[in-house]
């Protein structure tokens, strides 16, 4: 059954690392939440060690540069493991061909880029469709535009029998109080279509390992039973964390605020049936991270 806490200290003494997401857990998309950074500051202080686990679409280097302009403080968290950094390993290894057409945003382009992981990364080419062997997706270009405007061009790919590269499986995220769509939302449409997608963003495993890697990088060998995974959405972090079976705290008061009727907990009725309705049981569960 899972437990309603009221603040991260409450449970921090039985783990030594945390898998934080950022939109919805530590900022909204324009400005940190104050309590959460908080948070995570105590709970480094308090000698645990912070991966901001992130289905954005970018290198860790560009999540880093976005935090900084945001204004979130740089001694809140260690390191970062991107949905992004996970899809363009996949990416580099041919998963999808050399030859891709690319959906997604001008500021999305340094996905492109070589990735350190691998040595001599080969070239990826930016094609039109009807050259293209496969499909890399970081998002729609219009994030407020209905995904159905892409139908007719993932028909001709499917037809073609190409595969689409997801790099942030979210459907959704708030930016602010704006809603937009994301690369799951066009990645479930391929795959409602009978086209094949490949997903590389919690709750998948692929940056599961990316996670624990970056982990590793700070010299902390942390066993799975002392790690918690933070975060707003069921069926992202918090599916995830179970398929990795890694203890997890729902932050109810982000995606799911309105089906929890969260205000500064949620109300313990509407969490159980909303846990109920999706079928996915995490641990514990807080309002907001603080």
């Amino acid at each position: 059954m899972t437990r309603i806490i009221t603040s991260l200290a409450e449970i921090s003494a039985s783990y030594d690392a945390v898998f934080c997401d950022l939109w919805g857990c530590l900022h909204n998309g324009i400005a940190p939440f104050p309590a959460a950074v908080s948070a995570l500051q105590a709970f480094r202080a308090g000698g645990g060690r912070v991966v901001l686990l992130t289905n954005a679409p970018r290198a860790r280097a560009e999540v880093e540069k976005q935090l900084t302009a945001m204004g979130v403080p740089a001694d809140c968290w260690d390191t970062i493991a991107t949905s992004g950094d996970s899809a363009r390993l996949a990416m580099f290894r041919g998963t999808v061909g050399h030859r891709v057409y690319f959906i997604g945003q001008e500021t999305d382009l340094p996905f492109f880029e070589p990735i350190h992981l691998l040595e001599n990364c080969p070239q990826i080419h930016r094609v039109a469709l009807a050259e293209a062997e496969g499909i890399v997706c970081t998002g729609p270009v219009d994030p407020h535009a209905d995904p159905e405007v892409y139908r007719p061009d993932f028909l001709y790919a499917k037809q073609k029998g190409l595969k689409l590269l997801c790099a942030n499986p979210d459907i959704v995220v708030d930016r602010g109080e704006s809603r937009e769509w994301c690369a799951g939302a066009l990645a479930a449409l391929y795959t409602e279509m009978g086209g094949e997608s490949l997903y590389f963003g919690k709750p998948h495993p692929p940056v599961y390992d990316l996670s624990r890697r970056r982990l590793a990088e700070l010299g902390r060998d942390v066993p799975d039973a002392r790690i918690l995974a933070i975060g707003d959405g069921i069926q992202t972090d918090i599916k995830g964390a179970l398929g990795e079976d890694i203890d997890s705290l729902f932050v109810t008061g982000g995606l799911a605020a309105a089906e929890t009727k969260t205000s500064h907990s949620p109300a313990p009725d509407a969490l159980s049936a909303y846990i109920q309705r999706e079928m996915i049981e995490p641990t514990f569960a807080i309002g907001q991270l603080r």
